[in-house]
C-alpha cells in the first residue's frame, strides 16, 4: 500500500521544465476552442435546429423514450435542460466567450471546465455532423487541460503523450488493418489530393508532383505514423525529433488539404514533446510564469482514476483494431459510455483511400423540364473555379456530402432529410448553401446528378483555364456506389 502511494506521489510531482510549455499550451488551446465554437455557431441551426436536417430535440425525445431518466448518462449535454434553437445558438456563443476568457487567463480552471462541457454538448447535438476524430481529439485535450491548471504533473504529461501517440499510431495501424492496396503499394498520394473531402488550391499543385515523389510521400506518412510515435516515450533527443517530424507533416497537410483545425491541434499537442528550454527560444519576450509548487489533493486523487479510465478504454480499442475481434459485451458497453463522456476515443485517419471523386449536383425544377442547380459554398462545382481554402473552418454540410456516394444507409438517412428540407424550403437549411435558385417558392421536383471529377493536368489548365474536368455518371442513387 505504501509503495503504491509513493508511486502515485511521484507521478503527481510537478514537472518543472513544463511550466512555460503549459502556459503556452493553454493559450493556444483557447484559440482552437474559439475557432471550433465559431465554426459550428454559423451552422448548428441548419444542421440540428428545429427546422434543420437532424433536429436534436427530436433525438433527445427518442433517447428519453428508450432509456428513461438515465438517458443523460449515455448522451451527456446541457441541452437536456433546453434544446430550443435559442439554446443551440447560445452554447457556441458562450464557447467563444469563455475561450476569450481562457486566452486572457481569467478563471482558467472554470473556463476550461465550462468549455469542455459546452463542446461535449455540441459534440452530441451535432450527431453525425460532429462525429469526427478532431471533435473527440479536442474533447480529450480539453478535458486533460483542466488538470493542467493545477500544474503539469508527470502523470498528466504522460497522458498528453499517450493522446498524441494514439492519434498518430492508431492512424497508421488502421491503414495496415484496412488492407487497402494503395497503402501497401504506396500509391495513396496519387489519389489523395484529388479525392479528399474538401481540397483547396494547394491540392491541385501537389497532385502535379511526379509519381516517385508521391510514392516517397506515402511511405513517409506511414513512417511518421507507425515508427515516429514510439519516439515520444524515448529520451529527449528522440522526442524533439518526433515533434519536428510530426509538425512538419502537419504543415504539409495544411498546405495541401482543408482539414479544419485538427492539424493545428496536433501541432499544439507536440508542445509536450518539447520543454521550457525550447519554448523560451521560440517566444521572443520574457514571460513571467508563476510556478506551481505541487499538485493539489484533488489532482492527486482524481487524475490517477482518469488515467486508468483513459488507458483501459484506449488499450481496449487498440486491441479491437489490431485483432479485428469485437470486445466482450460488458467491456464494449463500459468503454462506449466512457467515450460518450469525451475521453478514450479511437483514431483512424484515412485508413482507406478513395480512387475516384464522385460529386453530387442537386437540382430542382417546377415543371420537370427546366432544372436549376443548388450551389454549395465550398465543395467543387464549376470547372474553372479554384478549390477554396477554408481552414480552420469546417463546413459540415459540404464535408458530409463527400460521404454520400458510397450509399451506406447511415449516410442516406441524413441526406434524405436534407433533400426533404430543400423541398420544404427550410430557410435554416438553405442558409447552409451558397445559392438558392428558388427564392420565392421551393421546387416541385428534385434530382441528384452524379459526376466523376478529376484534376486537370498543368497542360490542360494552361489551355482551358479549368482546375477540374468531369464525366457524367447518372442519377443518384441509380449509379454504382463509389468504392471504397
Amino acid at each position: 500500500m505504501q509503495s503504491a502511494t509513493d508511486f502515485i506521489n511521484r507521478l503527481s510531482k510537478i514537472a518543472d521544465n513544463y511550466q512555460l510549455t503549459s502556459w503556452l499550451f493553454i493559450k493556444l488551446l483557447a484559440v482552437i476552442y474559439f475557432i471550433a465554437f465559431l465554426s459550428i455557431s454559423v451552422q448548428i441551426i441548419g444542421l440540428v435546429g428545429s427546422h434543420g436536417i437532424l433536429p436534436f430535440a427530436g433525438f433527445l425525445d427518442h433517447l428519453l423514450n428508450s432509456h428513461g431518466k438515465t438517458a443523460w448518462l449515455f448522451v451527456p449535454n446541457v441541452f437536456w435542460l433546453n434544446s430550443s434553437d435559442i439554446a443551440l445558438r447560445l452554447v457556441p456563443s458562450l464557447g467563444c466567450f469563455f475561450s476569450v476568457l481562457l486566452f486572457f487567463g481569467v478563471f482558467k480552471k472554470w473556463s476550461l471546465i465550462i468549455l469542455f462541457v459546452l463542446y461535449l454538448s455540441v459534440f452530441h447535438a451535432g450527431q453525425t455532423f460532429l462525429s469526427f476524430q478532431w471533435d473527440s481529439l479536442l474533447l480529450e485535450t480539453g478535458f486533460l487541460a483542466i488538470f493542467l491548471v493545477s500544474g503539469p504533473s508527470h502523470l498528466l504529461i504522460f497522458l498528453f503523450h499517450w493522446l498524441l501517440f494514439r492519434l498518430r499510431f492508431m492512424s497508421g495501424l488502421s491503414k495496415l488493418a484496412s488492407g487497402d492496396p494503395s497503402w501497401s503499394n504506396l500509391t495513396t498520394l496519387k489519389y489523395y489530393f484529388e479525392t479528399q473531402p474538401l481540397p483547396h488550391i494547394g491540392a491541385w499543385y501537389f497532385h502535379q508532383l511526379p509519381d516517385w515523389l508521391l510514392k516517397f510521400g506515402s511511405g513517409f506518412v506511414l513512417f511518421t505514423e507507425l515508427i515516429v510515435p514510439f519516439f515520444i516515450f524515448l529520451p529527449r533527443k528522440f522526442r524533439l525529433l518526433a515533434a519536428a517530424l510530426t509538425i512538419f507533416i502537419q504543415l504539409l497537410i495544411i498546405a495541401s488539404s482543408n482539414h479544419n483545425w485538427i492539424n493545428l491541434l496536433t501541432i499544439v499537442l507536440c508542445l509536450f514533446l518539447l520543454d521550457d528550454k525550447i519554448i523560451q527560444k521560440i517566444i521572443p519576450t520574457k514571460i513571467n510564469i508563476k510556478p506551481v509548487p505541487s499538485a493539489g489533493t484533488k489532482h492527486k486523487i482524481i487524475l490517477p482514476v482518469v488515467a486508468v479510465m483513459i488507458i483501459v478504454t484506449s488499450v481496449s480499442v487498440f486491441g479491437e483494431m489490431a485483432t479485428g475481434k469485437k470486445l466482450p459485451n460488458a467491456v464494449a458497453q463500459s468503454t462506449m459510455v466512457i467515450r460518450m463522456w469525451g475521453i478514450g476515443h479511437m483514431f483512424h485517419v484515412f485508413p482507406n483511400m478513395q480512387t475516384e471523386r464522385h460529386e453530387l449536383q442537386i437540382q430542382g425544377s417546377y415543371d420537370g423540364v427546366e432544372w436549376k442547380n443548388y450551389t454549395f459554398k465550398y465543395k467543387p462545382a464549376a470547372m474553372d473555379e479554384a478549390p477554396v481554402f477554408v481552414l480552420p473552418h469546417q463546413p459540415r454540410l459540404d464535408w458530409m456530402i463527400w460521404f454520400v456516394p458510397p450509399q451506406h444507409w447511415e449516410m442516406n438517412v441524413w441526406f434524405d432529410r436534407f433533400l426533404m428540407r430543400l423541398r420544404q424550403g427550410s430557410p435554416d437549411v438553405i442558409g447552409l448553401l451558397k445559392k438558392n435558385p428558388f427564392p420565392m417558392m421551393p421546387p416541385a421536383f428534385l434530382r441528384v446528378r452524379v459526376f466523376r471529377y478529376t484534376f486537370t493536368s498543368s497542360e490542360e489548365r494552361a489551355q482551358t483555364g479549368n482546375w477540374w474536368k468531369r464525366e457524367y455518371l447518372g442519377l443518384f442513387p441509380y449509379v454504382r456506389p463509389r468504392r471504397p
